[in-house]
């Protein structure tokens, strides 16, 4: 099928991107109030119900694949994958926002900051998932990951899987104030996108790139950072996303049947095949 040639499932994962964004909030927008209690709330559902819908439009009428194949798994696994994710997304966050302040490139956010929105903790934790984390891990590392995995190698899908969910960061508003800034932006969306990869790779599901996703955003919720010099503090947050990714494809799958383990994706070996029942989830 042509919409699973790697060019064009990258395209319409680009598309579908903004697309997801734009229907699922269509209706609060035309509907409610920015001030309504439920402007949020309705806005983020919106956008988790459209990213199922396009994903399942798109697999089912342009690709011709199983819904299977995204990994959005139903097994006791799912909750333990996503709170292993959550953390280690959030000690990747914690270890970059260290390292920055004790070499002076940011300070830490004053605790009173941090302290009057802990009442809000669980709503903001909702729309990060919500609004972002779900909808995203479903397309770039359930479809679109699912969908490069049956024309190429591993190694080959996760370098595409991160460098265009990096690159499509180009659009996202951040501090970034200067050319140079903005690029380095692009980079550590980019080391965020490796660890969510390194994440269904290892699981071969989705749920623990949700979690990556998730904790990313619940540590910058919690340790916030300002930064003296932006710039440097986003090459340290890419450096530590990079290396999580590694470090959770150097860490061995649990199999379902005893010695079966992981072939680190970073092999020279070339390991394609489609979906779900392909290498290297065995």
């Amino acid at each position: 099928m042509k919409a699973t040639h790697p060019v064009w499932a990258v395209l319409i994962t680009c598309v579908a991107m903004f697309a997801q964004v734009i229907i699922g909030t269509a209706p609060v927008t035309l509907l409610l109030d920015r001030g309504d209690v439920l402007y949020r709330p309705l806005g983020m559902i919106g956008i988790t119900l459209a990213s199922l819908g396009l994903v399942y439009v798109i697999r089912r009428f342009l690709g011709r694949q199983s819904w299977r194949g995204v990994g959005l798994t139903r097994s006791w696994r799912a909750v333990p994958h996503l709170l292993a994710g959550v953390s280690t997304g959030a000690v990747a966050v914690a270890v970059a926002g260290s390292l920055s302040v004790v070499t002076g490139v940011a300070t830490w956010a004053p605790w009173d900051a941090v302290r009057e929105g802990l009442p809000y903790l669980p709503l903001s934790v909702a729309f990060a998932l919500l609004s972002q984390a779900f909808p995203e891990e479903l397309l770039w590392r359930g479809h679109l990951y699912d969908t490069l995995s049956a024309r190429m190698s591993t190694r080959a899908v996760l370098i595409v899987v991160s460098v265009g969910f990096g690159l499509l960061h180009i659009v996202s508003h951040s501090a970034a104030d200067t050319v140079a800034e903005r690029l380095l932006y692009l980079l550590q969306a980019a080391g965020l996108g490796f660890a969510c990869a390194a994440a269904r790779w290892r699981t071969g599901a989705v749920w623990m790139a949700v979690g990556v996703h998730t904790g990313f955003h619940i540590g910058n919720m919690l340790l916030p950072t300002q930064a003296e010099h932006y710039g440097v503090h986003l090459v340290i947050l890419a450096c530590t996303l990079t290396l999580t990714g590694l470090l959770v494809t150097a860490r061995r799958r649990a199999a379902g049947s005893a010695g079966d383990h992981e072939r680190s994706p970073l092999s020279t070996e070339s390991t394609g095949g489609g979906g779900q029942g392909s290498a290297p989830f065995g």
